[in-house]
């Protein structure tokens, strides 16, 4: 018995500024991981990290809940003040 195939929904591109060590990093672990059995890529990386950490600060800051949908984009810049 296999196992049902798990949509995935299309990927988009997304520019972000993380530290040049950060990325280095993470490229090393891809490309150290990419075969057997890992088949690890950046994307995947990337994606297991901020599902995990969304999950967490669904956890600490919203009762486990899913945030609301943003009534407008994000703005660039300095982060919103609470």
């Amino acid at each position: 018995m296999s196992l049902p195939r798990r949509k995935t929904a299309p990927k988009v591109r997304a520019t972000l500024y993380v530290s040049a060590e950060l990325l280095d990093e993470a490229r090393n672990a891809a490309v150290y991981l990419a075969g057997y059995p890992a088949r690890m890529t950046l994307t995947k990386l990337v994606e297991a990290a901020l599902r995990g950490e969304l999950e967490r600060l669904k956890r600490a800051y919203h009762g486990g809940q899913d945030f609301p949908p943003r009534e407008e984009d994000l703005r660039g810049g300095r982060p919103i003040a609470a």
